[in-house]
């Protein structure tokens, strides 16, 4: 069986190749270069925090034993706020949702205690999210004082070069396009409707570093603002990511061998299904 799949695979090699060349993909290449800012980014001195979120869960017999975690952490290591939430059952809301909640109230304590706060992640999920009222607090949070990003390393979106018969995420073509350190053109989205618009770039700390797709609430939104935001994170990165999200994933991951000492911890670990998770 699997050596059919490969034998089709080679034949359709070069349909797949298409993404990477051809007429289409040079036009899409040459737009985002001229979408492109070249910056470099000076160090300015801020007090950042990052804001990410975890959870975890594994089943057997029936049951359901789960964990969700959230963090608030400064630069240099200092805790804001943490949170986490377990139990064995059905998970009341979802844990994705729970998650969300944690970093909506993570970000609500960490404004007035940092000069920029930073969530892990996207601002698209927090609106797409099945509890609107999430949404309505994250919106309410940001315009408290408009000191609240996203920051992601990865992006699916595709909205930028759609119209140019795109077949990859517009952040492929910016990769491909440039590696020099800068940001792109602001790009404006209204499709989710009033009070949730959504400005984002993408953007390069230094040369050949991965580049991140940073998301800011609303429109109106400056190159001076996104230079000055760049500003501030580069002088707090590793591998052109921020510190602070850095240490805010070590400190919420929740990994398999976690809920493995979980089961251990509940008393589970005689229970038929069990070894699956503790091995």
């Amino acid at each position: 069986m699997l050596n059919t799949v490969y034998r089709d695979a080679i034949k359709k090699r070069d349909e797949a190749r298409s993404i990477f060349k051809g007429e289409k993909f040079d036009q899409i290449i040459k737009t985002a270069k001229e979408n492109w800012v070249d910056y470099i980014p000076q160090k300015k001195d801020a007090e950042i925090a990052g804001i990410d979120s975890s959870y975890n869960s594994t089943k057997f017999q029936g049951l359901e034993l789960w964990v969700v975690t959230g963090v608030s952490v400064k630069s240099d290591g200092q805790i804001i706020t943490e949170s986490h939430n377990q139990g064995l059952g059905q998970p009341t809301p979802e844990l994705e949702t729970q998650a969300s909640k944690m970093e909506v109230d993570a970000c609500i304590n960490s404004i007035d205690k940092a000069d920029l706060v930073v969530l892990d992640g996207s601002l698209y999920s927090q609106f797409l999210t099945r509890q609107a009222s999430l949404g309505n607090s994250i919106t309410s949070a940001i315009k408290k004082r408009n000191n609240v990003i996203f920051i992601s390393k990865t992006s699916s979106a595709r909205k930028q070069f759609e119209k140019l018969g795109s077949m990859a995420g517009d952040i492929f073509y910016y990769n491909h396009a440039v590696k020099t350190p800068g940001f792109s053109k602001i790009f404006v989205d209204n499709s989710l409707g009033p009070g949730k618009v959504v400005s984002y770039v993408y953007a390069r700390l230094r040369d050949s570093t991965p580049l991140i797709k940073i998301e800011l609430l609303g429109s109106g939104h400056n190159e001076d603002e996104i230079k000055l935001l760049l500003n501030m994170i580069t002088k707090n990165s590793v591998g052109g990511y921020p510190y602070s999200l850095k240490l805010a994933h070590e400190n919420c991951k929740i990994s398999n061998s976690d809920l493995a000492r979980l089961v251990s911890l509940y008393g589970l670990g005689n229970e038929i299904g069990s070894r699956e998770v503790l091995s």
